[in-house]
């Protein structure tokens, strides 16, 4: 063999190989492109066809439209709603007014749960003591919780934060407890023989390593605290959301009900969105599900 054909051999090998990854990699991007669009279109497929279903019922008396109403209907409603107002003002300050609320108590109810779970995840003693009554209170059904608030804080946004706190602090509270038990013990123990204190082992270690499982509650919580704040305002308030549930069902108006509840579904659409993209943010350094 000529010597001069070793350093083209050489050479060749590796390019085939960066050439064979950059392939795979193409690959897999496509798929995962290919896969994106047929789970948006199945999604709006379906979408669709629940719609149509429930509109054609409708119409044809399969079910009542008076109880049921129809989704033609429904955008009607939202359409009135947005173009003249409501009977209790704009549709946005009765969206901001109960976003307000829900925004509110989430904010209480995440910090009270991060900071409680991970004091208690970290306290073995503290724990034990309040361990009991912490299973006593998430025990309490929270949404009968409303009128107490109600008769405590009155007709205003107080109450229906309260609401909303009690509903969000328990599973983010839950999420960060066991965050806070699941951190690798040697990286506990590596922070300590370099000398870390208890608070900067707690800050550096044991926050960061438990920040996935309090993301994890972060995105069902929001859910909770819009709860609290329409469940406190369909029982009583002066504007939001709820309110406008409520007067729809005095009313016997379904497609109030049903426009109500379609707005809300897309506030909470868009605040999942804006959770998901900071949490992608954050957690930019973990793997995509298409890279493994």
């Amino acid at each position: 063999m000529s010597p001069d054909i070793l350093p083209e051999a050489a050479v060749a090998l590796p390019l085939t190989q960066s050439g064979g990854k950059t392939d795979r990699a193409q690959t897999r991007a496509r798929a995962a492109r290919r896969r994106r669009f047929v789970v948006m279109a199945a999604r709006v497929l379906l979408l669709v066809a629940v719609l149509g279903l429930w509109e054609m019922c409708a119409r044809t008396k399969i079910i009542d439209p008076f109880y049921f109403a129809m989704p033609s209907k429904i955008w009607d409603q939202i359409y009135t709603w947005v173009t003249h107002g409501t009977a209790l003002g704009p549709l946005g300050e009765q969206i901001w007014y109960t976003l307000y609320e829900a925004l509110l108590g989430w904010v209480f109810g995440v910090v009270g749960g991060v900071v409680f779970g991970i004091a208690l995840g970290r306290i073995t003693l503290l724990a034990d003591v309040l361990g009991p009554y912490i299973k006593v209170l998430n025990s309490i059904p929270r949404i009968v919780l409303a009128p107490i608030f109600m008769i405590w804080f009155g007709l205003g946004p107080a109450s229906k934060v309260a609401s909303a706190v009690v509903l969000v602090f328990f599973p983010v509270f839950f999420n960060a407890f066991q965050g806070a038990r699941e951190v690798d013990r040697s990286l506990v123990a590596n922070a300590r023989i370099l000398g870390a204190s208890d608070r900067r082992v707690t800050l550096q270690v044991v926050i960061p390593s438990a920040t996935s499982w309090i993301f994890t509650s972060l995105h069902v919580s929001f859910g909770f605290a819009l709860i609290g704040a329409i469940v406190g305002e369909y029982i009583g308030a002066t504007k939001g959301i709820g309110l406008l549930v409520a007067q729809s069902q005095g009313t016997f108006n379904a497609a109030g009900v049903y426009a109500a509840m379609v707005i809300l579904a897309v506030v909470a659409l868009l605040a999942e969105g804006l959770l998901t993209f900071g949490e992608r943010r954050i957690f930019r350094w973990k793997p995509s599900e298409s890279d493994s």
